[in-house]
């Protein structure tokens, strides 16, 4: 169990979400693209909300580590909590004038996620869970959908190009061949959509532990479950939502399915 105020932990982070707010939403369709040195596309308000998350966080938790998907790693003190920080998840959405895009913060604690935050600024929702407290929308309570026949539900993916990065193309196969509704809604959005029902189940390959973290936190927390693997390029894949839909929908992906 751990010892930290998760809650006022959540506080923190929740305010640094409206000063990131604050960077990205006059910059939103007003900003040019550049392409990093691994091919993935960056704007300066991913910069600038970085920039203003590491200053809210580290100041309220000096002794914290701190990973940012754009300035790298932050040590803290000894082996202790860990923030870990996309400050815009589905920088080409919001590259193209495209309001699904999202701040994803999360605290990882003995390795693992204790608190998450998916933000959608353009949307005004935010996500918000710690450890033992459930996952809220704009302070309500949701849920994951019970759903649990694969041939009635809805289903989301991320980008049907990550499946093949993974080298999951074989378990994307699967997918279509058993569910008849299956739609692409990917990064911050698509997860959002799973924790709150409107999905019944969502994969999302070849993703980054600031992709990740927040969601993997925040599925269990709503009801629901969250299976974490390993793809190709060493990777996370995840698949949450309906505990039921999990199960099966993991077993697409065994090696001998």
């Amino acid at each position: 169990m751990t010892s930290l105020d998760l809650e006022e932990a959540a506080r923190v982070a929740s305010h640094a979400c409206d000063l990131a707010r604050r960077e990205i939403l006059p910059r939103f369709r007003k900003v040019g693209v550049e392409i990093k040195a691994d091919g993935s596309p960056v704007t300066e308000a991913d910069r600038a909300a970085e920039r203003s998350i590491r200053q809210t966080l580290l100041s309220a938790y000096p002794d914290f580590g701190l990973l940012g998907e754009e300035y790298g790693e932050t040590e803290g003190s000894g082996q202790g909590p860990r923030w870990i920080v996309d400050p815009i998840d589905g920088t080409i959405a919001f590259s193209r004038g495209i309001p699904l895009f999202g701040t994803l913060i999360a605290l990882i604690e003995d390795d693992a996620p204790v608190l998450g935050i998916i933000d959608l600024p353009a949307l005004d929702e935010r996500y918000v869970g710690w450890k033992g407290a459930g996952c809220r929308r704009n302070g309500q309570l949701v849920q994951v959908s019970d759903q649990a026949d694969l041939g009635q539900s809805l289903a989301g993916t991320g980008d049907r190009i990550c499946f093949e990065w993974a080298g999951r193309q074989a378990a994307l196969e699967r997918m279509l061949s058993a569910i008849p509704l299956v739609r692409s809604y990917t990064d911050a959005f698509g997860h959002a959509l799973a924790l709150s029902g409107a999905l019944d189940v969502m994969v999302d390959c070849d993703l980054n532990p600031w992709d990740a973290a927040a969601t993997q936190l925040l599925a269990v927390e709503a009801g629901g479950a969250c299976v974490t693997l390993r793809g190709a390029r060493d990777k996370l894949d995840l698949i949450f939502g309906s505990p039921a839909l999990v199960e099966q929908v993991a077993e697409f992906f065994e090696p001998d399915a």
